[in-house]
C-alpha cells in the first residue's frame, strides 16, 4: 500500500537526532503544561509556538506533535490528583481517577490513564494513516461553497452545540468573526477597524489572538481568585507503582476500546473537542459496571472509569489530525492553534497539502507514533515527577507564564503594538472566563473566518452573484442540514436543562 511506503519515509525523516530531540522536548513541555489545572494542550501550543519560528517546518511540525499529545496526556493528573483536570476533555476521567487517589491507588490511576491515552492515540493514529487518501477524495470534491458552508457547520456546531448557553456561544463567535475583520480587506484595499494605525494594516496576529486569550486570560483569571484560593493546593501522594498488572489490564482492556470507539468518530465532527466521546465513553463504563454489581465504581474508583475516557479524549485528538491535514477543519481548540501554526509557515491544511507538501504530512503523521512511545516512556515512570510541578505556588508559575507570552510574542514581529494588543486580548479572555463565555468559538471564528469570508466571495464570483450557489449541491444541501439539525437539537436540550432546573428545589437556608 502506497500510505505504508509513505508513511516509512516519513519514520526515516523521523529517526534523525536533531527530530527525536524535538519530539523528546516536546512531549516533556506538552506534559508540563498540561499537567497545570487551566492550561491543557492548546496553551502549550500557544505558548511555544512563537518559540518554534526558528525552526524549519518539518521540524516545528514534529515538535507540535508531541507537544500536542504531550498537553492530553498530562491533563488528567492533576484532575486525578487534586480533583481539578488541567482542561475540560479531563474532566471524566477525574470522576473515577480522584475517588482511586483518595484510596491511595493514585499512582495506578495514572499509570491506566496513560495506557488508555496511549492506546486511543495509537488506533486512532492508524485510521488516520490508512484512511486519509479517503478523506482527501472526499475534500476534493468541495469548492468554494462547499468550504464555505464547512465553516459555517464548524462556526455553528462549536458555537450553539457545545456551549451552555447559546448566546454565550454565538457571542463568542462574534468575538472571534470582530477579531478576524481587522485589517486591509484583500478584495477593495479598504481599512477595516484598523483605528487608522499602520501597525493594525495586516490584522491582529493569530499567535497574538491565540496566547492573549489562552495564557494572559489565565493569568488575569487566576491572580484575580488567588487570595480567595491560596497559591497552591496540595495534592494526594501519587507514590506507588503506576505498572498495572495483568488482571488489572484484563479488566480494563475493554474499556481502552469501548473509548476508543467512541473518540475515532467525534474527532471529525467540529463539536469543540472531545469533551462528549470522554462523558460517553464514562456513561457507558457506569451503566456496565451497575449491570455487573461493581462495589468500587462510585466509590473507591473502578479502573474503567479511568480507562475508558482517556483512551476516548486521545482517539478524538487522533482523528481531528487527519480532519484538519485533509479537509482543513479544526474540530477543537487545540486543533484550531495547529491550524494557526500552518499558516503562519505559509501552508493550508487540506487535499493539495498532502500532494505538494508529502516530505511534511508524512514525518508530522510518523512523529505521532513515536511521540506516543515517548509519552508513555516518560509517563507512566515519572508519574509522581510530574506531580511535583502541581505544589509550585500559583504566583511563581503564572508569572513566568506572562513572561513568557510576553517575550515569546515580541519576538515574533518586535512590535510593541503586539504587546498592548495581547494585554487587550488577554484582559477579553478574563472578561470571558468571568462570564463563563466559551473561548473555542473565539478561536475557530479567528482562524477559519478569513478562510470562509474568502470562499464565500470566490463562489458569489462564480455565480456572478447569484446566491443559490451555496445551495446548489448535495455536499452543502447536507451541512447546512445538519446545522439545522444540531441548532434545533442544543436548543431543545438547553430548555430541558433549564425547565429541570426551574423545577429543582431551592434550599433555605
Amino acid at each position: 500500500m502506497d500510505q505504508l511506503s509513505l508513511l516509512g519515509g516519513g519514520f526515516a525523516e523521523v529517526l534523525t537526532p536533531l527530530n527525536l530531540t524535538l519530539l523528546l522536548i516536546g512531549a516533556i513541555l506538552g506534559t508540563a503544561v498540561g499537567v497545570l489545572p487551566g492550561l491543557g494542550s492548546a496553551m502549550a501550543v500557544a505558548l511555544l509556538l512563537p518559540v518554534t519560528f526558528s525552526l524549519d517546518p518539518t521540524g516545528a511540525f514534529i515538535m507540535f506533535a508531541s507537544i500536542y499529545f504531550g498537553g492530553l496526556f498530562g491533563d488528567s493528573t492533576s484532575g486525578i490528583l487534586l480533583n481539578t483536570p488541567g482542561n475540560s476533555s479531563a474532566i471524566a476521567t477525574t470522576f473515577e481517577g480522584h475517588r482511586m487517589a483518595q484510596d491511595g491507588r493514585a499512582a495506578k490511576a495514572l499509570g491506566i490513564a496513560a495506557i488508555g491515552a496511549f492506546t486511543g492515540g495509537m488506533i486512532a493514529t492508524a485510521v488516520v494513516v490508512f484512511f486519509s487518501p479517503y478523506l482527501v477524495e472526499l475534500a476534493s470534491l468541495f469548492g468554494p461553497a462547499e468550504y464555505f458552508a464547512l465553516a459555517a457547520f464548524a462556526f455553528v456546531a462549536i458555537s450553539a452545540v457545545v456551549a451552555e448557553s447559546v448566546i454565550r456561544g454565538l457571542t463568542a463567535l462574534g468575538i472571534g468573526l470582530a477579531i478576524a475583520l481587522v485589517g486591509i480587506d484583500s478584495a477593495s484595499g479598504a481599512e477595516r477597524f484598523t483605528l487608522g494605525s499602520p501597525a493594525m494594516f495586516d490584522g491582529i496576529p493569530i499567535v497574538v489572538v491565540t496566547v492573549g486569550l489562552l495564557a494572559l486570560g489565565e493569568v488575569f483569571h487566576v491572580a484575580s481568585k488567588i487570595r480567595r484560593e491560596g497559591s497552591a493546593p496540595i495534592p494526594v501522594s501519587a507514590e506507588g507503582s503506576p505498572y498495572p498488572t495483568r488482571a488489572e489490564l484484563r479488566k480494563a482492556a475493554p474499556a481502552f476500546l469501548r473509548g476508543t470507539s467512541y473518540g475515532l468518530p467525534f474527532g471529525v465532527i467540529p463539536v469543540g473537542g472531545s469533551e462528549v466521546p470522554t462523558f460517553l465513553a464514562y456513561g457507558t463504563e457506569k451503566k456496565l459496571a451497575a449491570r455487573r454489581e461493581d462495589p468500587d465504581f462510585g466509590t473507591r474508583g473502578a479502573l474503567e472509569g479511568v480507562a475508558g475516557p482517556e483512551a476516548a479524549g486521545n482517539a478524538t485528538a487522533g482523528t481531528a489530525m487527519g480532519a484538519l491535514l485533509a479537509l482543513g477543519l479544526p474540530t477543537s481548540a487545540t486543533a484550531a492553534m495547529l491550524l494557526a501554526a500552518f499558516q503562519q509557515y505559509g501552508l493550508q491544511p487540506g487535499p493539495l497539502l498532502f500532494e505538494r507538501s508529502a516530505d511534511l504530512v508524512w514525518p508530522l503523521l510518523a512523529s505521532l507514533f513515536i511521540g506516543l512511545v515517548i509519552l508513555l516512556a516518560i509517563n507512566l515512570p515519572f508519574a509522581a515527577v510530574w506531580a511535583k510541578l502541581l505544589v509550585i505556588p500559583r504566583h511563581y508559575l503564572y508569572a513566568g507564564i506572562t513572561v513568557i507570552a510576553m517575550l515569546g510574542v515580541y519576538a515574533v514581529a518586535s512590535s510593541t503594538t503586539d504587546l498592548w494588543l495581547l494585554l487587550a486580548i488577554g484582559m477579553i479572555g478574563f472578561g470571558m472566563r468571568r462570564f463563563a463565555i466559551p473561548l473555542a468559538p473565539v478561536l475557530i471564528a479567528a482562524i477559519l473566518g478569513p478562510v470562509a469570508e474568502t470562499q464565500l466571495r470566490r463562489a458569489l464570483a462564480v455565480s456572478e452573484g447569484d446566491p443559490s450557489i451555496l445551495f446548489g449541491s448535495n455536499i452543502t444541501v447536507t451541512l447546512y442540514a445538519l446545522m439545522a439539525v444540531a441548532v434545533v437539537a442544543s436548543v431543545v436540550q438547553h430548555l430541558r436543562h433549564r425547565r429541570t432546573d426551574d423545577r429543582t428545589p431551592t434550599s433555605v437556608g
